[in-house]
C-alpha cells in the first residue's frame, strides 16, 4: 500500500512580525512604526502582505507594540487581502518568540508563514512563499527557513546565518565562519515549537537551535534579489532597485 502523499499546499494562515522598535531606521521611525515606513510609495508592511495574499495566504496575525495605534489604524483601514488580526503587545514587548507564542491561540494548531515586516524582495518569476510552502514537510520539519545568498543580497554585509547541508537541514555558523547564507526573515513554523517554551520575552531563536540538535530545522534557497532594509540608507537602495525593476 502506498502511503498518502503530503498536502503542501493548505498554509493559509501567517504571522507578520510588527512590533519592533526600529531603532536603526530613526528619525524615519521616531513617529511611526517601522513597518509604516515607506518604500516605492507605500508602507513596507503592505508589499509584505500582498506578498502573502499572492502566496493564498487568507488571514495573517499581526503583533504591536511601538506606535501599535498608527499601525493598527492603519491596517484597519485596508479593503485588501489577506484578512488581519491583532496580537497586542502593548503591556510589553515580548520579542519574536514571546511575540509568537501569546499569538499563538490566534494562529491555531497549524503550520504557519512567520514573515518579518521589513523583508521585501524582487522575485524572477518563482513566488518563493509558494515554493517554501510547497517545500514543507510536516513529518520530519519543525520549521523552514527561506535563505538568500549573503553575496548578491541588497543592504547586508554580514557573515551569514547557517549553512544548508546536502539534505536540506540547517546548520547554524560559528562565530568564526562565514556562512553563504542569510536568513530572509521568512519562514514555516509549526506550532509545536513552542512546546515547553520560555515565558514572557524571548528570541526564537532559542526554540530554533533546540529543533536544529534535533535535525528538524531545513532551509531552501531565495530566488531573486532580496533586500535588508534596516536603515535610511538601504531604504533609499531598494527604492531605487523597485525603480529599475519596474
Amino acid at each position: 500500500m502506498k502511503p498518502t502523499p503530503i498536502n503542501r499546499t493548505k498554509i493559509t494562515t501567517a504571522m507578520t512580525l510588527a512590533a519592533g522598535f526600529g531603532k536603526r531606521m530613526r528619525p524615519l521611525t521616531d513617529d511611526r512604526p517601522k513597518p509604516m515606513v515607506e518604500l516605492d510609495g507605500r508602507p513596507m508592511i503592505d508589499h509584505v502582505l500582498a506578498r502573502l495574499a499572492t502566496a493564498g495566504i487568507r488571514r495573517t496575525i499581526v503583533n504591536l507594540h511601538y506606535q501599535a495605534d498608527v499601525l493598527e489604524n492603519h491596517l484597519k483601514a485596508r479593503n485588501e487581502k489577506p484578512d488581519i488580526l491583532f496580537s497586542s503587545e502593548r503591556d510589553t514587548i515580548l520579542d519574536t518568540g514571546g511575540g509568537i507564542k501569546r499569538a499563538l491561540p490566534l494562529l491555531g494548531d497549524q503550520p504557519f508563514v512567520l514573515h518579518n515586516s521589513d523583508s521585501v524582495w524582487i522575485e524572477n518569476g518563482i513566488d518563493n512563499i509558494a515554493r517554501l510552502m510547497a517545500s514543507y514537510d510536516p513529518e520530519k520539519m519543525d520549521c523552514l527557513l527561506l535563505m538568500a545568498p549573503t553575496k548578491t543580497s541588497l543592504g547586508y554585509d554580514g557573515a551569514g546565518d547557517f549553512f544548508i547541508e546536502a539534505d536540506g537541514r540547517l546548520r547554524r555558523r560559528t562565530q568564526d565562519e562565514t556562512s553563504p547564507n542569510v536568513f530572509t526573515g521568512v519562514s514555516i513554523q509549526h506550532p509545536r515549537l513552542f512546546d515547553d517554551s520560555p515565558q514572557g520575552a524571548f528570541s526564537v531563536n532559542i526554540l530554533w537551535d533546540r529543533a536544529i540538535a534535533k535535525g528538524r530545522v531545513y532551509g531552501i534557497p531565495f530566488e531573486g534579489l532580496w533586500m535588508h532594509v534596516g536603515t535610511p540608507k538601504s531604504l533609499a537602495e531598494a527604492t531605487e532597485a523597485l525603480h529599475d525593476a519596474s
